[in-house]
């Protein structure tokens, strides 16, 4: 995982509500528990027509498209079955925010402990950057806040997710990084 303090990107548009983990990645991409290489399955069905060839207006497909580091969404975002693969196909096509009225639990937990930022915003403020593709967004991780339009706004933010986000540890990440405090543990507990 990279570290993210601050990121500064344009937005990616997807007006629709209630999009599901299905359509982030179809189920028949869910062959392997490796947790990258998911770029080119990322909403495969949106992106690519029954003989396998680009949609053309199809914003995903736009050059610039894998350069938009944050997703903007309708509500209801991550919905449907629990799959980390969703927030590793999201992070392999290059985003590393997502932003929505609302966003699914599981999804939001899987996304956090997978690298992308799950950032919930009120309607008012999710129907302006949905109603304006490509506005340059500032989301500050440290402080908690999403800047836009001249407007800052707060997100919730656990602390724990917040320091791996801001070291670029996942979980397994910040377990490792533990190793001296976990061995001297033991060392306590076998020679007391």
């Amino acid at each position: 995982m990279e570290p993210m303090t601050r990121l500064t990107s344009t937005t990616l548009v997807l007006p629709e509500e209630n999009i599901d983990t299905d359509q982030i990645i179809p189920a028949r991409y869910l062959t392997t528990t490796a947790s990258s290489g998911f770029a080119d399955a990322a909403f495969r069905d949106w992106r690519f027509d029954a003989n396998d060839q680009p949609i053309g207006d199809c914003v995903l497909n736009e050059p610039d498209a894998p350069n938009r580091k944050i997703l903007v969404a309708g509500a209801n975002f991550g919905c449907g079955s629990s799959r980390e693969h969703a927030p590793w196909a999201l992070r392999d096509f290059g985003f590393r925010v997502v932003v929505s009225s609302r966003i699914a639990d599981i999804f939001s937990g899987n996304a956090r402990n997978c690298g992308v930022l799950p950032v919930v915003v009120s309607e008012e403020d999710n129907a302006w950057l949905l109603a304006n593709p490509g506005a340059e967004v500032t989301v500050d991780v440290e402080q908690g806040t999403i800047e836009f339009n001249d407007r800052k706004v707060a997100f919730e933010l656990d602390e724990f997710s917040r320091y791996r986000f801001m070291n670029g540890q996942d979980v397994l990440g910040y377990i490792l990084a533990q190793g001296e405090a976990i061995d001297a543990y033991e060392q306590r507990v076998e020679n007391p």
